[in-house]
């Protein structure tokens, strides 16, 4: 067990979400699993979107990876959920609820628990937001994905009114509030960050610290565009598994990995803070 928990609470449940798809998440996802695991947490993984399955390919090609080198890597207890395919609406909520509920309690030892969710709305994905006690919604650096947060005049960079995954966010942290009083933190992360100091880069960063005021989210900055972040989901690896595999490792690499530990935290999880002290 990792310093710094206490095993009395429950596990702090981490949801990445965003309605568009390809920003990101299970990237991300991975990741922030094998670093929390890095760290000594125990740490289980749902994959709400498993009819896609990125995250779930991801995990299984780490344990070929692993079978392949003939050494154990880091890695969560994972769980694959499939959507309801019940006809009747209400009926397939009731189970995608009880799915939903029935993986994280077999998760119930766990330090952290994080749900990667599909690149659309549903059901189960809603009830995943619900259960967040932090939620990461990756943002691919574009006008395009920002839409999905925030609608714009279309002569100006002003804002006009939350978008359709902020206004479901906001739902589901009104709902939390009612089931248990508790709150949902929010983080937005900028991701696949260019080096250069582009227009679109500036504008896009001063539409978004106006709307984190707006609509209460906290802003952090991502990973870079960096390839080594794509070309490691084939083998199933992180930017911290590098060494423990014999890889070359470049300046990026060590870039990338600095990324990865300035995102951990600033995203303030419970007990990672004294663990890193």
């Amino acid at each position: 067990m990792a310093k710094g928990m206490n095993m009395a609470q429950k596990p702090h449940i981490i949801v990445l979400g965003n309605e568009k798809g390809g920003t990101g998440k299970s990237t991300v996802s991975m990741h922030v699993i094998v670093g929390l695991a890095r760290m000594g947490f125990k740490v289980g993984s749902i994959d709400a979107d498993a009819r896609q399955g990125t995250l779930s390919r991801y995990i299984e090609n780490r344990s070929l990876s692993c079978d392949k080198i003939e050494k154990s890597l880091p890695q969560s207890t994972h769980f694959a959920l499939f959507l309801s395919t019940n006809s009747s609406r209400e009926e397939a909520s009731k189970e995608d609820n009880a799915n939903l509920n029935e993986a994280l309690n077999k998760l119930s030892d766990c330090d952290f628990i994080l749900i990667d969710t599909p690149g659309s709305d549903s059901f189960l994905s809603r009830a995943a937001h619900t259960k967040a006690d932090t939620l990461i919604t990756p943002l691919n650096d574009s006008f395009v994905d920002l839409d999905m947060l925030v609608r714009l005049k279309n002569d100006s960079l002003d804002i006009l009114r939350p978008s359709t995954y902020a206004e479901m966010v906001w739902e589901q942290k009104k709902q939390r509030a009612i089931q248990n009083k508790s709150s949902i933190e929010w983080f937005v992360l900028r991701n696949r960050l260019s080096s250069l100091n582009a227009k679109n880069k500036e504008q896009m960063e001063d539409v978004i610290q106006l709307l984190a005021k707006r609509i209460g989210f906290h802003y952090i900055p991502g990973f870079g565009e960096r390839v080594i972040f794509r070309e490691l989901f084939h083998s199933g690896l992180t930017v911290l598994d590098m060494e423990d595999c014999n890889m070359q490792v470049t300046l990026s690499h060590v870039s990338a990995k600095q990324e990865l530990r300035n995102l951990i935290q600033m995203i303030q999880l419970p007990g990672v803070e004294k663990l890193a002290a």
